[in-house]
Parts: structure tokens; C-alpha cells; sequence
């Protein structure tokens, strides 16, 4: 009676699932990951002009950390990596129209865009900072003394900067541009009080231009990881793009990206206009 028991389970696993199985077969098949090895290309979104993640050297090639990463990415994949340069305020519609792969352009996880597509696990963190002009010397001290109707600051149009800049110093003047460099440029030349942008951006413009014309308050007071952003519904996708992360930071590779982009000035003279 036992070994009839045990038949009689078996054959009832197989039939309930059978269908299980046939779904995650199909679901497989339709993964981003197969269209990308049919056509032996990685498809990257991502907005130049975003330093030093992706940025346009003097020669018009891509170059940057993410630049890195994507390109790490698509060799790991043995396909080409394909650049797709793409407005910012358009590049979610663009992944989930199938106008590219993946979005790889330094962008934060935050729950809104997180509704239209999914995200991978973090590749870096990084978070809001103020970059002052030097007017202000030892008056702002951090960015709650910016919150204040007399002082005028500036981010990027879209941007968690923006919403840093507007949420949590909702008192002072806030004026918005559709380029993170003409915003900083507003403040070294004495137009605006602080620019609140991401803090590698922030750490670059004060290396290259801000030498006696502002400050970088070089401590974020948020929390932005960012991560590779892909379709929602492709569960194979995300892991392969989970292990390959893990893969990327453990065998050094991150690293030596991040100290070749961040903690090296030598590619400045490199950018193209």
C-alpha cells in the first residue's frame, strides 16, 4: 500500500507540474537574454553628460564608469556593446519600448521608477550633495542652512537632485535647468548660492573649475543607490545581471573602474565640450 501511495503522489506531482514547468520554459524563451545573443549585441541606454559615469571624450567616443560596467557587461555576454544615447526625461519609455536592453546611466532606484521597470541590485551608492559658492564660506555650513527664502539653489530638471533640492530644502528659491553644468556654472559664477547634484558630480566640478570660486560640502545627506534598470517580467534577466554584478566587484574590475573615474583626474582634459 505504501509503494502505491507513493506512485499515486508521483504521478500527481508530474500532472500539476508539467504546466509549471512548460510556463517557466516559455518564460525563458521570451527573456530579454535571447534576444540579445540572437542578435549579438547588448543595446545600453544611458544619457552622456553625466560625469564620470557616461560622458563624451574630445574624439566623440563614449567613455566613464558605467561605460565600464556596460562594456564589461556585453563582453561577459560575447556580444557587442551597443550605445544608445537617449534623453533623460524620455529613457524609461524608451527601455519599456524595446528602443534598448538595459538603462545603465547611473540612475537611483526610488519607488516611482521602480512601478515602470525593475531594477538589479545596487552597483554603487551615492547621494545628494551641495557644492557652494565660496560667498558663503563658513555661513552654510550644511544644506539645511540653505533653507531659507534668500538663498537661491539649482539643480537639474528630473533629477533626485531636484526632488532632494525641493523636499527637504523647501524654503529657499529653487531654479531648474536641463543640464547639471549649467547649473554649476550658476553658482561659480555667483548667480545662484548651491548646487545640489549628486556627489561625484559635485566632487568633479569643484576639482576642475571651482578653485577659489566654491566650496564642495563633500558629506551626502541622502541615500541613492543606483542600478541597472531592465523590462519588468524577465526573472532570468535579473539574475544573470545579479551574478554578473557580484562577479564585477569580486574579481577587482569595480574597483579598478571606480578609482580610474573617481579618485583620478587624469580623463578631464579628455571631455569633449
Amino acid at each position: 500500500m505504501k509503494k502505491v501511495l507513493i506512485s499515486l503522489f508521483a504521478m500527481a506531482f508530474l500532472f500539476v507540474s508539467a504546466p509549471v514547468f512548460a510556463d517557466d520554459i516559455n518564460l525563458a524563451k521570451k527573456s530579454t537574454i535571447e534576444t540579445i545573443l540572437q542578435n549579438k549585441q547588448l543595446r545600453v541606454g544611458f544619457e552622456s553628460g553625466y560625469l564620470p559615469f557616461e560622458m563624451t571624450n574630445k574624439s566623440g567616443k563614449y567613455m566613464g564608469f558605467d561605460i565600464d560596467l556596460g562594456k564589461a557587461l556585453a563582453k561577459s555576454m560575447g556580444v557587442k556593446w551597443v550605445p544608445v544615447n537617449t534623453a533623460w526625461d524620455g529613457i524609461i519609455p524608451a527601455l519599456v519600448t524595446d528602443k534598448f536592453d538595459i538603462i545603465l546611466g547611473g540612475m537611483t532606484v526610488t519607488q516611482s521608477r521602480n512601478l515602470a521597470i525593475n531594477f538589479t541590485n545596487p552597483y554603487i551608492v551615492v547621494g545628494q550633495a551641495v557644492l557652494l559658492n565660496k560667498k558663503l564660506a563658513g555661513t552654510i555650513k550644511s544644506y539645511k542652512d540653505l533653507n531659507n527664502p534668500k538663498y537661491t539653489i539649482v539643480s537639474r530638471l528630473g533629477t533626485t537632485g531636484e526632488q532632494a533640492a525641493q523636499k527637504m530644502i523647501p524654503r529657499a528659491n529653487y531654479k531648474a535647468y536641463e543640464a547639471e553644468a549649467e547649473a554649476a556654472m550658476e553658482v561659480i559664477q555667483g548667480n545662484a548660492d548651491a548646487l545640489i547634484y549628486d556627489l561625484p558630480f559635485i566632487e568633479k566640478v569643484q576639482a576642475q573649475h571651482g578653485a577659489g570660486k566654491t566650496i564642495a560640502l563633500g558629506t551626502p545627506f541622502t541615500y541613492e543607490p543606483l542600478a541597472i534598470g531592465i523590462r519588468k517580467g524577465d526573472p532570468d534577466f535579473m539574475n544573470f545581471l545579479n551574478n554578473f554584478l557580484v562577479q564585477y566587484k569580486g574579481d577587482g574590475k569595480w574597483q579598478r573602474s571606480y578609482d580610474k573615474w573617481f579618485k583620478s583626474t587624469d580623463w578631464f582634459e579628455k571631455v569633449g565640450e
